[in-house]
């Protein structure tokens, strides 16, 4: 990729943003070297690698990655046999220890999601415990060496500790005598070349004898040691030179031992680079709100609602471009007013960060292409070195263009043709688009003259694009309009700022006819689109209250039925204590009857008591409870047919069936409401005559809430989600067995996070691929419990 393109699209801005998400120097040193690759297998692998450090942060909020140094200049160092610092060991220690971290952490994290790549690294990390326990033994953070190093640099600081507190013993009897206030300049003891000394006025220096070595910078102090205690330094400086002797032995030990796991180390620092450069990617993509794009090699280009990386997310316009699909070239025609150099450049940065393994600022589903070579004349290119005016800089530029441009190619125009004659400049960016064209490469470019309006209606695959602009405010809203040419605004803004009217009017009749029809074709057609976005937005709001209002009489015809069934039970269970209360009062009768007609014959016959009694067991009510779920035996199905008037068990209602919908299911029309039932759960009442049973209330809608399927193709993951989770429930209420969500198949990301979202729902029995005919892996079947 050229140098001088990715300095004109800043791509430079974007790594060094990337540098300030890496942990070590080692991740530094990679993002810092950042580049597209023009491979499109390492692009989609580097982008697998980001998306994948992207879900562990989703999931862990953070990765130990700290304690990590660049030990190669050490480990070389130990390599050829040199001998490693006390520092440099414990650098050497302390990216061990960072590695054996690193590598805990994705073996556990195996154990909750598949990270394939993490778990390759990991696999690829020595553990060299070993190495780094006897780095720790023997040398401390600080870079001290320690005691305990060994059994003879503990004796000899055991030594030195105690010939030091002899000469301190010594010093400090010398400054406290009679005499000393005198002859000393002050009264404390201090070192010069490693031995204990006292500051001696110069007068009294041969009073203490022995050896001199300092003075003041005055010379009226002399730092003297005493000679009563030469002999104790003496074996003191003996003892510290054995102690560092002792000391370079350790350490060449260590960075021997070092030195035999040069190739393991070199290893962990490769991996460990890898790992950082993995996630300052993942944070840098959290960071801009960015997305894993979906990558061809067929020059596809589809980012929806892509910002600038580069500007403030509360500031930045968002906007969906598309090419290389129906057209391969969009010209963005109007005035100089702002926001199409920033189109130009969104599009260009996007491209390079996506080829680079960089998540770009744009929503889920969003597409980009993998091309050969960016070409980029942008900016205003005057060159006074060179003595060529900004058309000849520009036109310097678009022949080198033009020597490499081929279909494998992305070439971003801005103001092509400006700087010279309006109708030569527009005669010459008309060839050189079809040039460019020609070659098959994916061209935007963008110029102010009114001739290249035309041109996206007169060329196949070309079309045109604006940048509104806010007459009112005398601003651009940087909003892109694709398909709509820009127009010139000079009248309406010179109006607003006060020109007379007059002017304005005779300036109108220099104008052509021609100039004039176009220029209110393109007022007409802006007019269009707004007022399409206007009936569109109050579509959707309509649609939403729709929705709303036909889940709220589900709900209410659900509970009124339920309430229904309530009271019938109670009436029955009444009605039954009622007649249950008189069937004893009559056997009370009867048993007094008997009696009378036992004790004074009264005439009547026992045959007529038992009839009496049966008449009265049959006027109680028969308590038939509906049951849930009971199924019409084998035996006594129905060819169902439409039109077919049928009771619903789930339900015990009455319902007519409207079509087959699947083998052994169909659409039952139930009072207001329209759902779908098994011919399991049905049972046969009638067939009345052929009518049409139209529903009351039926919204249907891309979001329709008891749709056998959810599609969350194009969605962001956190609002897929969240469109998940109520469509569950809605299909809950409906009494679904069974339902479909579309997820596609593309990064993988918003099918992973679904599927770890329906595994933890309490009413999922089961989640699986779609067969084949159903969608494959693009879609995710759910079964209820």
């Amino acid at each position: 990729m050229h140098q001088r393109v990715m300095k004109t699209l800043e791509f430079h801005k974007v790594r060094d943003q990337l540098v300030e998400h890496t942990s070590s120097p080692l991740g530094r040193e990679k993002a810092q070297k950042l580049a597209p690759s023009v491979d499109f297998a390492e692009v989609s692998r580097l982008q697998e690698e980001t998306d994948e450090a992207v879900k562990v942060l989703r999931l862990k909020g953070n990765v130990p990655l700290g304690g990590i140094h660049d030990i190669r200049p050490h480990v070389k160092r130990a390599q050829i046999g040199g001998t490693l610092s006390p520092l440099e060991l414990v650098q050497v220690a302390s990216t061990i220890h960072a590695s054996r971290q690193m590598r805990r952490f994705i073996e556990d994290l195996q154990g909750e999601t598949e990270v394939p790549i993490l778990a390759g690294y990991a696999e690829g990390i020595t553990v060299l415990a070993s190495l780094e326990e006897a780095i720790r033994n023997a040398v401390d953070e600080g870079g001290e060496v320690l005691d305990g190093a060994s059994d003879t640099l503990r004796s000899l600081r055991q030594q030195m500790r105690a010939r030091e507190a002899r000469v301190r013993e010594k010093l400090e009897g010398m400054i406290r005598s009679s005499n000393a206030q005198k002859m000393l300049s002050d009264a404390i003891i201090t070192i010069r070349n490693d031995r204990f000394v006292i500051p001696v006025k110069q007068e009294y220096r041969g009073h203490y004898g022995g050896i001199i070595h300092d003075q003041s910078s005055s010379g009226q102090t002399l730092f003297i040691e005493p000679q009563a205690i030469v002999q104790l330094n003496n074996e003191l400086q003996s003892i510290r030179v054995n102690e560092q002797q002792e000391i370079e032995r350790i350490l060449s030990e260590l960075s021997s031992l070092t030195a035999d796991h040069y190739d393991n180390l070199r290893e962990i620092v490769m991996i460990l680079a890898e790992l950082d450069f993995m996630f300052a990617k993942a944070r840098y993509g959290s960071r801009i709100k960015g997305s894993k794009p979906i990558v061809n090699a067929e020059g596809r280009i589809s980012l929806i609602k892509a910002r600038h990386p580069l500007i403030p997310i509360d500031e930045v316009v968002a906007n969906t471009i598309e090419l290389g699909k129906e057209y391969t070239t969009i010209v963005i025609t109007g005035p100089n007013t702002g926001g199409k150099t920033v189109t130009l450049k969104t599009v260009g940065l996007c491209t390079l960060m996506a080829q680079a393994g960089l998540q770009i600022p744009a929503l889920d589903g969003s597409e980009v292409a993998v091309f050969d070579s960016v070409f980029a004349d942008i900016g205003d290119e005057q060159s006074i070195e060179q003595s060529l005016s900004t058309f000849s800089s520009h036109m310097v530029n678009i022949v080198e263009i033009l020597n490499h441009v081929n279909n494998r190619s992305l070439v971003l125009f801005d103001e092509l043709g400006a700087g010279t004659d309006p109708q030569e400049g527009a005669a010459l960016a008309i060839s050189i688009l079809d040039e460019v064209y020609s070659r098959g490469a994916r061209v935007i470019a963008t110029t102010h003259y009114p001739e290249l309006k035309a041109y996206g209606y007169n060329r196949e695959g070309v079309i045109n694009a604006s940048v509104e602009f806010n007459v009112e405010t005398l601003s651009p809203t940087y909003k892109l309009l694709i398909g709509v040419p820009g127009r010139s605004n000079a009248f309406e803004i010179s109006k607003r700022l006060g020109l007379k009217e007059s002017v304005i009017e005779t300036a109108k009749s220099y104008i052509g006819t021609d100039s004039n029809e176009v220029e209110n074709m393109i007022a007409s057609l802006e007019e269009s689109r707004r007022q399409a976005e206007r009936d569109r937005e109050e579509a959707s709001e309509l649609l939403k209250d729709a929705e709303k209002l036909h889940k709220d009489l589900q709900k209410q015809t659900a509970a009124y039925y339920e309430k229904k069934e309530e009271l019938t039970e109670k009436a029955k269970e009444k009605a039954a204590v009622i007649v249950e209360k008189a069937k004893e009062e009559a056997e009370e009768v009867i048993r007094e009857l008997r009696r009378l007609r036992l004790e004074k014959g009264a005439e009547i016959k026992e045959h007529e008591l038992i009839e009496a009694k049966r008449r009265l067991g049959e006027a109680a009510p028969e308590l038939t409870r509906a049951k849930k779920g009971s199924k019409a035996k084998a035996g006594d199905r129905h060819p169902f047919k439409p039109g077919d008037e049928v009771k619903v068990l789930t339900f015990d209602q009455k319902g007519h069936l409207l079509e087959r919908i699947s083998d052994g299911e169909w659409h039952v029309q139930i009072g207001i409401l329209k759902m779908k039932v098994k011919e399991k759960d049905m049972e046969f009442i009638n067939t009345p005559k052929p009518m049409e049973t139209k529903p009351m209330a039926t919204v249907k809608g891309k979001d329709f809430h008891v749709s056998l399927e959810l599609d969350l193709r194009g969605e962001r993951y956190e609002d897929a989600i969240m469109r998940v989770e109520k469509y569950i429930d809605d299909a809950l209420l409906a009494g679904y067995p069974r339902v479909s969500i579309i997820h596609g198949k593309g990064t993988g990301a918003l099918r992973q996070g679904v599927q770890e979202y329906l595994r933890n729902h309490r009413s999922v029995k089961k989640i699986r691929f779609g067969d084949a005919g159903e969608g494959g892996t693009g879609v995710t079947v759910v079964e209820f419990k």
